[in-house]
């Protein structure tokens, strides 16, 4: 089966692991700093906390943001469960707001409409790796008061008008599972500009835990005396795994080339197929794809989808919509909430892409696709 999406790893990637494993550390060691820190580059110079998934990533960011109960949350249903999920967790209200029919993406004039005294934080999902617009979405958090948090899973490389993915939000969500564009294996990591909200996230991921005898309420005990102030979870990411990381990130300019190359292929490949609605991109970004989202239309989603995965192709859908679950459901969401984003949902397909597609087996897939639409 051709995989949508698979992790591409090196040489240098496995010898970046066996380093560490012959090494002293294996977790909570120097790896994870200088993970950090390469991926602070790609983020504008904006100081990074590496955690040990994309979720756990969106759970600080919650926390930093200050979400708790009695707050709401606007973000879109277009995503991963995780994404409102660890705002309900928080104890939050989570408000869906409507997509772009286009993009995928949040829809700033849906998320005005939501917007109260009580929003926290608006959550903005860079789909495919298309950036959201940031530029009204800030408009409208900073008329609230409220925090703007960019869920970045699919959009490490990205930019907005010249400005990386990463430098646009007050704080910005990554993962790095195997399909995403950089791996660890498992991680994720959150991206906070300002200091307070940084120190936060990076005390939540240890459990809480205060060392530093200035900041203790009760020190003097000896070099080993920590405390807690605010519970935390152990959220920490081994060294091994930043490890890898760092290779990976090393690569992440070839990546997102390739990426680009198969999306143009992509494009053109599959101009004109009847029934087919391709990927939009705005002139004003730069988006590091991770998925090639194609729109099948004329309700025929599900027979391509069956078709190409029994012709060997795993292609997949991206999402349910996420107050779909049951979980939203028994909450009192009820369908019809977002139209834009149930429409998408009911054409959605992705297409194979990763760096080691090779030429050949991207005509294969779109011979297949094409053969069964016409």
């Amino acid at each position: 089966m051709l995989p949508y999406g698979r992790q591409s790893i090196s040489e240098a990637d496995i010898e970046a692991v066996a380093k560490v494993l012959r090494g002293d550390w294996l977790t909570t060691g120097p790896a994870v700093e200088a993970f950090e820190a390469e991926l602070s580059r790609w983020c504008g110079g904006v100081p990074c906390v590496a955690v040990t998934s994309g979720t756990a990533a969106l759970h600080v960011a919650y926390v930093a943001a200050g979400v708790g109960p009695g707050d709401e949350v606007v973000t879109t249903p277009l995503t991963f469960v995780a994404t409102a999920a660890t705002a309900a967790l928080r104890g939050a209200r989570v408000l869906f707001a409507d997509v772009q029919p286009d993009t995928g993406n949040i829809d700033p004039k849906a998320v005005e409409s939501l917007v109260t005294g009580r929003t926290r934080a608006v959550t903005a999902v860079d789909y495919a790796g298309h950036p959201a617009d940031y530029d009204e979405l800030r408009a409208i958090t900073d008329r609230a008061g409220a925090v703007l948090v960019a869920d970045a899973a699919h959009a490490v490389g990205s930019a907005y008008r010249n400005r990386p993915v990463g430098l646009l939000a007050d704080l910005t969500t990554f993962s790095f599972f195997p399909t995403k564009t950089v791996t660890t294996a498992e991680g994720g990591a959150v991206a906070a500009a300002d200091p307070a909200r940084y120190a936060r996230a990076a005390r939540f991921r240890n459990h809480g835990l205060v060392r530093d005898p200035v900041e203790q309420r009760d020190p003097g005990h000896g070099g080993w005396h920590q405390e807690v102030h605010e519970f935390g979870l152990n959220y920490r990411i081994p060294d091994v795994l930043c490890a890898l990381g760092i290779s990976q990130l090393r690569r992440l300019g070839r990546f997102r080339a390739r990426r680009a190359e198969l999306v143009a292929g992509y494009n053109t490949l599959l101009a004109g197929v009847p029934g087919l609605t391709l990927p939009a991109r705005r002139p004003y970004t730069e988006p590091s794809w991770h998925l090639y989202p194609v729109r099948v239309r004329d309700g025929r989603r599900r027979e391509v989808y069956d078709r190409m995965r029994a012709a060997g192709i795993g292609v997949q859908v991206n999402y349910l919509p996420a107050y779909w679950h049951p979980v939203f459901q028994d909450l009192g969401y009820r369908r019809g909430l977002c139209p834009e984003a149930e429409a998408y949902y009911a054409e959605q397909l992705s297409l194979p892409l990763f760096p080691d597609l090779t030429d050949d087996q991207q005509h294969d897939v779109v011979e297949r696709l094409t053969a069964i639409l016409r």
